[in-house]
């Protein structure tokens, strides 16, 4: 076979022209590709840190907010509460909080940076459920004068007094689990960040 009429410049052109075309191709492919191993900013938001300023929160008064997915209980804890929860001990699985998931800066009574304020993971260590919040002494429902307030998992009936610690005799195996957080200022927090030591 002869290549008289081949134009030898022309082929090497087309050549590096088609090879251009098809890397612009590769490349234009694999961006998107690469870029869809990132996380959406619907996902980077929903495992953010979440602020919360707790000043309007009135002494006995609950808020929930929503962190990775999941609520967040945040009290307000009155004088009496905080009182009622030495009274506890001797009907608690784990008074002292040795087997409960909780930063080092809530392994307390309280299981909080500051007494009257709890941060606790909404969701029945059991479960998963949401248990109510039951601040009212002396529930019928619940064990008249038995119960000094707490939470009530309505799923399977566990029991959790108001620093999330759960009651003996019920489902849940561990107190509630008390979520990363720190004080931005006195009267707001960061939820999904430690505080430091």
């Amino acid at each position: 076979m002869s290549n008289d009429g081949v134009n030898e410049g022309r082929r090497r052109v087309l050549t590096a022209m088609t090879s251009a075309v098809g890397a612009v191709g590769v490349v234009g492919a694999a961006v998107p590709f690469v870029g869809s191993w990132n996380p959406s900013a619907k996902a980077k938001a929903a495992g953010a840190p979440v602020e919360i300023n707790v000043s309007k929160l009135q002494p006995g008064q609950m808020v929930t907010v929503e962190w990775r997915g999941k609520p967040v209980y945040v009290v307000r804890r009155t004088p009496e509460a905080l009182a009622n929860l030495e009274k506890m001990d001797d009907k608690l699985r784990d008074p002292s909080s040795e087997k409960s998931v909780q930063p080092s800066y809530a392994k307390n009574e309280e299981r909080s940076i500051k007494p009257e304020i709890l941060v606790l993971l909404g969701l029945c260590t059991h479960l998963g459920c949401a248990p109510s919040y039951r601040p009212e002494v002396g529930a019928e429902d619940l064990g008249g004068s038995e119960w000094l307030g707490g939470f009530f998992c309505r799923c399977h009936g566990s029991k959790f007094d108001l620093a999330g610690r759960v009651l003996q005799g019920v489902p849940a195996p561990i107190n509630l689990e008390v979520p990363p957080y720190k004080y931005l200022s006195d009267e707001v927090i960061l939820i999904g960040e430690d505080q430091e030591a």
